[in-house]
């Protein structure tokens, strides 16, 4: 499946008059350890002139840092980009052996390059209280987080907070409510004092219509939808940052686009910056389109769609039969004996004990009802890299119409083909093949109305019937 989707934010400031700004930090790029892969990415500032300087903070997020020479009467803000909606499974990862299970501790060196995403804030008692019904019994640490989240999910209820800033871990307990950032910066919290390192993440989220609704649990959005959010993430050994989102209680997966990862929530904020003391009028928008959407399993053609492939299949009908080309098609079932289908032989070896008569078996049963009259042929089957030698297989070749091939009612021929002292003489149409001195010389026969074959090999002792 791909889908891709296009997005534009927009943020506006208007001012009462003619101000200077200093200079203005926009943390609005998509984070190198995005995993939803971004196509394309364009960020526009006014007004001109201005200047723009790219650079990185000690944690690798992406900074822009804008400055104007002259005084302005507005600021805006743009970002435009588009994204590959590609499934993203959270849980793709291993864990160094050590951090399968929780608690573990941190390799010490890895424990210094952590020590500010382990900086603990001071533990109110509702923290406490919080930290306290954490079970502290040895158990998985994947399972460990993925409960600590639906723990702060259940304890914190949504809400949207215009207000500027972050609240406490007891301020969002105390209110049993908050908005994204309160819940990921308790969860951020939470995670530290239980002995984790944690970080604090500000991104975009896009939320799309589900192709179908779910039997049970929650619809999801009525409309595809995008802002910014925040979550959590936690360093885990072997895995490194995974993302933990408080207010949905999941991981984060191909909808979570983290744009700065910091120790704490204002290193995090999209702008920041200072301006002359004025009357500010501030804006905010955001827009999601599908540009790209191809058929999938629960979104499949429309039937216009249909009709357009029809119509395309009728034409190359047409053109074949107009150019007398006639298709086969062919296929290679795989067989393994039922009492031991684990041994080599029917796994990875070319031979075994009992796979050649188990195949001889096969094709002497499919003879009489398949290829009535059938000459058997013992040739090299498929050479596979690595390997010295080719692998065996078995043919069967028969006339549709019945017709003995060769001297007698069946010619079976086991022994290793040895070429004849001159080659067969091309069959004429509607004659009789005769069964030359050589069983190699079967394969020069090429009368194309009457001839069929069946082949099965010593690769993974297959049938494959053509015509």
């Amino acid at each position: 499946m791909t889908l891709s989707v296009a997005l534009t934010h927009r943020t506006t400031y208007r001012y009462d008059r003619a101000v200077t700004l200093g200079p203005q930090t926009i943390r609005l790029r998509p984070a190198p350890h995005a995993r939803t892969p971004v196509l394309s990415y364009a960020l526009r500032i006014e007004p001109k002139p201005h200047f723009i300087n790219w650079q990185q903070d000690p944690q690798g997020n992406h900074l822009a840092r804008v400055v104007f020479p002259e005084r302005v009467t507005h600021f805006d803000v743009t970002v435009d980009l588009v994204a590959d909606m590609a499934t993203i499974n959270p849980f793709d990862f291993f864990l160094e052996p050590e951090a399968e299970t929780w608690p573990f501790s941190y390799d010490p060196l890895l424990e210094q390059e952590l020590a500010p995403f382990r900086r603990l804030a001071p533990m109110g008692s509702l923290l406490r209280g919080l930290y306290d019904q954490v079970p502290r019994d040895e158990e998985r640490t994947v399972d460990m987080l993925v409960a600590l989240n639906r723990m702060v999910q259940d304890r914190v209820a949504y809400i949207v907070r215009l207000e500027p800033g972050v609240w406490t871990p007891e301020e969002t307990l105390a209110a049993g409510k908050g908005s994204c950032r309160d819940s990921a910066w308790l969860l951020v919290q939470l995670l530290r004092h239980l002995g984790f390192a944690a970080r604090f993440v500000s991104g975009y989220l896009i939320q799309l219509v589900a192709d179908v609704k779910p039997v049970d649990g929650p619809a999801g959005p009525t409309a595809d939808f995008t802002d910014l959010h925040a979550w959590a993430e936690v360093y885990l050994p072997g895995a490194g940052w995974v993302g933990l989102d408080a207010t949905s209680g999941l991981l984060t997966g191909e909808g979570h686009i983290p744009l700065a990862a910091t120790p704490e929530p204002q290193s995090a904020a999209p702008i920041t910056g200072v301006v002359e003391k004025c009357e500010t009028e501030f804006g905010f928008e955001m827009h999601l389109t599908r540009v790209r959407e191809t058929p999938r399993v629960t979104k499949p053609y429309s039937e216009a769609q249909w009709q357009d492939i029809l119509a395309m299949g009728a034409a190359v009908d047409r053109a074949l039969v107009a150019g007398d080309m006639r298709l086969t098609m062919g296929g290679e079932p795989t067989f393994v004996a039922a009492g031991d289908f684990d041994a080599p032989e029917w796994t990875t070896d070319a031979l075994g004990p009992t796979k050649q008569v188990f195949a001889t078996r096969l094709i002497r049963r499919l003879q009489p009802l398949w290829a009535p009259g059938a000459a058997f042929q013992s040739v090299y089957g498929k050479h596979y890299p690595g390997e010295q030698l080719p692998r065996w297989a078995l043919f069967a070749h028969w006339r549709k119409d019945g017709e003995p091939q060769g001297p007698g009612a069946t010619c079976r021929c086991w022994r290793t083909p040895t070429p004849p002292a001159r080659p067969a003489p091309m069959m004429r149409h509607g004659s009789v093949p005769r069964w030359p001195s050589g069983c190699r010389s079967i394969r020069r026969w090429r009368n194309r109305r009457t001839r069929t074959s069946i082949t099965i090999s010593g690769a993974s002792t297959g049938c494959r019937r053509t015509s």
